[in-house]
């Protein structure tokens, strides 16, 4: 049934058609309880004009906005780039991390380099002491008569 189609028309045919009443008496098409036929008549027509009012009336359609769909692809979009942000940032943060790193570890190879310099230095100048000390010719105690003998050599 189209819905475009009045209802009535569909009524005007059902009233025109013989239905079967099946129990009410014969099957000839006549009624055998003569007050039942008006009620019957009644709650059809009653029944055929709720019917038609349903059909009558106005229906709300809901229709989808298209801003939705706008929606759903800048959500997507923003979510998308907010993702690749936070990726990205954790990867700059990563290399700094590391770069500090490889910066700290430099300057710590370079402290070592410094006191391992330090230690040789020190240790050249012990071993130039005790060189100097081991190398005198004289005694300190036989010094002054050392330097007599000098002394009587230039005469």
């Amino acid at each position: 049934m189209n819905s475009n189609q009045p209802f009535s028309n569909q009524q005007e045919k059902w009233n025109d058609q013989e239905t079967p009443r099946a129990g009410l008496g014969s099957h000839d098409g006549a009624m055998a309880d003569p007050e039942l036929e008006p009620v019957l008549r009644d709650f059809r027509s009653s029944v055929y004009a709720w019917s038609e009012a349903v059909y009558q009336r106005p229906r709300l359609v809901e229709v989808a906005p298209r801003r939705t769909a706008w929606r759903k692809a800048v959500a997507w979009a923003l979510g998308s780039v907010l993702m690749a942000g936070g990726v990205g940032g954790g990867l700059l943060e990563y290399q700094h991390r590391q770069e500090q790193a490889r910066i700290a570890a430099l300057r710590e190879a370079e402290h070592q380099r410094q006191l391992q310099q330090e230690k040789a230095r020190q240790a050249e100048e012990e071993l130039a002491r005790v060189d100097s000390d081991i190398a005198r010719e004289v005694p300190d105690a036989l010094e002054p008569l050392a330097q007599l003998m000098s002394a009587d050599d230039s005469q």
